[in-house]
């Protein structure tokens, strides 16, 4: 039988993580046309307001029903702005595990979102979902994404050898692709043991594949 992940919202202390809404659509277009969300993930560049439309209404839905996986927005609780957006792939229903992904506004960056965002999730899926593994990847040069996947408990396990494409800018503007290697991280219930409490941010990204 499929299995699919709820319509669901989240809170934490100061963030409600729920469904993407066409109303996300401008803040969405700006957050994936930031220099740093190009150089670390493979989104469409430049990214339209056309293609955030349609990852909202079609992509991001198709994904969840299909079952292997799902996207939140990630508001702030106060002033409901998009900060960010958590994303689960490659969902496996018989392990019970998924890969989680992450990318943060610049304007919203060093405020411990990425972290708090990424650990709720992890934790709804553990309690509420009865997962037992989550996974992360992120490229070897980016330390910002690897210092939220440490500081939300994962255990790096190893690399994957020229596994990742990233994207370099020029001085003339233009953008290249290189290739680099991916770090893989483990997440498991045991531990999220004494991760509690606010975490200070290093605007980091993990990679995010088909946002086409």
């Amino acid at each position: 039988m499929k299995s699919t992940f709820p319509t669901i919202s989240i809170s934490t202390e100061r963030l409600v993580l729920r469904p993407l809404e066409d109303d996300d659509v401008p803040a969405l277009t700006d957050m994936m046309n930031d220099e740093q969300v190009i150089a670390w993930t493979d989104v469409r560049h430049p990214f339209s307001e056309a293609d955030a439309r349609a990852w909202i209404t079609r992509g991001a839905p198709a994904e969840r029903a299909a079952g292997h996986g799902l996207a939140l927005a990630v508001t702030e609780f106060l002033t409901q702005r998009l900060v960010g957006v958590v994303r689960l792939d490659k969902t496996d229903w018989h392990v019970r595990s998924t890969e989680l992904m992450y990318v943060v506004a610049p304007w919203a960056r060093g405020e411990g979102y990425a972290c708090e965002a990424a650990l709720a999730t992890a934790r709804w899926l553990f309690h509420d979902q009865r997962f037992e593994r989550i996974e992360l990847r992120t490229a070897a040069d980016n330390t910002a994404a690897q210092q939220v996947a440490q500081k939300i408990g994962s255990i790096s396990e190893g690399v994957l050898r020229g596994a990742c494409i990233a994207r370099v800018r020029a001085e003339n503007g233009t953008w290249s692709e290189a290739r680099t290697d991916y770090i893989v991280w483990s997440l498991l219930p045991e531990d999220l043991e004494g991760t509690g409490g606010r975490y200070a941010d290093t605007g980091g990204f993990s990679s995010y594949p088909d946002w086409n």
